[in-house]
């Protein structure tokens, strides 16, 4: 089974990331890999794209004369794949050594149409003390509460996994048409999140199944020093939030997975918290705890504000 891996870029200002995405892909313990490079309107990092990779027969170069955006990029990646399954992997991330080969035992064993794995971080500028596990997904890491059960390290059907870190068969992806390219300009709405979402819901609706998750198929997703800081947590926080609400609209079925975070945040993780903080406080515990009721009030805020629009 061909497994084509869909990487794509607009800028040479992080070239040094996407070259060790790139190269954790070519050094995966599985064998059939094909590398498919996407440059998202950039002559600039097409030529050192042709530079790099040009003369590897696993690699396929794509380019777009303008720049429209990582969904438009990501279907033309999987286009020009040549594999069964075109999985997708983001240029700020490092694919564990047996990714693939895990994702792959997804569809042998399993007979899946979508397959997905777990996100861990690599802190670039070290772990931030006051982030809580339960909203790790701010930062593009898979959290407390997620996966079968709420256990992110179940194997079982998810609803999505993350977009760095998921795979379909390319027929059955084509079949869908990709992502929905609008998702981030409905309506002019730029701050709407949320493409694999929508298209794992799409694949449901169509084909009765979700996407199998291996928590042992891993990416490592780089947190960057700006993500940590707590004014972009915030607006993250609240953007997040109005995305939610928008799916929970243009989707219908969209909001289960959040409503039993919800109950598990606040009928489990909270009164764990409360109970650790009064067995052996510390400064980092309460501040976590404060952080849970701060990011889920913000987060709620977006989701009120999204109510104004998507109705």
């Amino acid at each position: 089974m061909r497994v084509s891996v869909v990487l794509c870029t607009h800028t040479l200002d992080r070239y040094d990331d996407f070259t060790e995405a790139a190269e954790s892909v070519q050094s995966q313990t599985y064998d059939d890999v094909e590398l498919v490079l996407v440059s998202d309107g950039s002559d600039a990092v097409f030529e050192q794209f042709r530079t790099d990779f040009g003369e590897d027969d696993d690699v396929t170069l794509v380019r777009l004369t303008e720049n429209q955006g990582l969904l438009k990029a990501r279907n033309a990646g999987a286009e020009a794949a040549s594999g069964e399954v075109v999985a997708f992997l983001d240029d700020d991330a490092i694919a564990a050594p047996d990714w693939i080969e895990r994702l792959v035992r997804g569809y042998e064993e399993k007979n899946a149409l979508a397959v997905g794995g777990k996100m861990v971080p690599q802190w670039v500028a070290g772990k931030p003390d006051y982030l809580p596990e339960e909203f790790y997904w701010l930062v593009g890491v898979t959290h407390r509460g997620f996966g079968p059960d709420g256990d992110r390290d179940a194997v079982g059907e998810v609803r999505n996994t993350f977009g760095s870190n998921i795979s379909f068969r390319r027929d059955v992806f084509l079949e869908l048409a990709g992502f929905d390219t609008e998702i981030g300009g409905r309506q002019g709405d730029a701050n709407l999140q949320g493409g694999e979402t929508e298209l794992c819901a799409r694949l449901r609706q169509k084909h009765g199944q979700s996407v199998w998750y291996n928590p042992r198929a891993e990416v490592a997703h780089k947190v960057f020093e700006y993500r940590t800081d707590p004014k972009w947590l915030l607006d993250r926080a609240f953007w997040q939030g109005y995305s939610k609400r928008a799916m929970e609209v243009l989707i219908g079925e969209s909001s289960d997975e959040e409503s039993d975070f919800l109950g598990a945040l606040f009928g489990e993780y909270t009164p764990d918290r409360i109970a650790e903080l009064l067995k052996d406080p510390s400064v980092e515990k309460g501040v976590q705890l404060l952080m849970l009721f701060v990011l889920t009030a913000v987060v709620g805020t977006g989701y009120l504000y999204g109510m104004t629009k998507y109705r």
